[in-house]
């Protein structure tokens, strides 16, 4: 029985935390907290695999917990619940094990205890920490892996055409199929860069060599067509990035 500990500011956001968690069979909630000072405190005493934590506290943020939980002795695996994917890259450069979002997902928070209770089984030491994190595998197998419901999908980063954000669910489509996955956009982001999938909107993320034609869209801004022919908006955000990419 993995052992956890909530920290949020918001009662009912715990409350359904720790029923969802209850449902899995498979965690025993040991304590919660809605502030730094009393979180650390009762960790300390409570020894938890793992601190689901909120990055959004009052006056506070979750992100200085979790650095400061790495100076522990017996430092517990942190995942970040939060109804906000922009801090994704802050949170895994502070080891987190994930990332999920408000409103929470039974599926998806069932994904992650899977993923802890597998590194508890197997647990060596770093070397079994760094199989959970974002690695530079994408690149050296040409391959993504993404969780889709209960599996593990690898997907070839060729046959991506975009990766969106809607309606709070991340869309990754490639050329024969679209997957809803749990990871946030921000996340794809970080484990795709430094090749030809690129942001180009606070939604969406492209893969270069599947664009066939740039239309022009109000103020100055770029519409892009992809080879299935799905249409995605450029923000002025992104403008200059992806002209300079095209040599436009």
């Amino acid at each position: 029985m993995l052992k956890a500990f909530i920290v949020d500011d918001e009662p009912l956001a715990r409350d359904e935390l720790t029923y969802i968690l209850h449902r899995t069979k498979r965690v025993e909630v040991v304590g919660e907290a809605e502030s730094i000072d009393e979180a650390l405190r009762h960790i300390r005493q409570s020894t938890p695999d793992v601190v689901f934590l909120d990055i959004q506290l009052v006056e506070e943020t979750g992100l200085e917990l979790a650095r400061q939980l790495q100076g522990l002795d017996r430092r517990p695996e942190i995942v970040f619940a939060t109804a906000y994917d922009e801090y994704a890259l802050k949170a895994f450069e502070l080891n987190a094990i994930d990332y999920i979002l408000k409103p929470y997902d039974e599926v998806r928070i069932q994904q992650t205890v899977d993923k802890i209770a597998k590194l508890q089984e197997t647990r060596g030491g770093d070397q079994a920490m760094a199989a959970f994190r974002p690695s530079a595998a994408p690149e050296r197998t040409g391959k993504l892996a993404v969780t889709v419901e209960e599996r593990i999908i690898l997907v070839n980063i060729s046959q991506i055409l975009y990766i969106a954000s809607e309606e709070g669910k991340t869309l990754l489509v490639t050329d024969a199929q679209t997957y809803k996955v749990g990871e946030p956009l921000v996340v794809f982001e970080h484990k795709l860069q430094g090749g030809l999938i690129v942001r180009v909107h606070r939604a969406y993320l492209v893969n270069v060599d599947a664009i066939v034609e740039i239309q022009p869209w109000f103020h100055s801004t770029f519409t892009l067509i992809m080879k299935n022919g799905s249409k995605v908006p450029v923000s002025r955000t992104y403008m200059k990035e992806l002209k300079q990419l095209l040599g436009l």
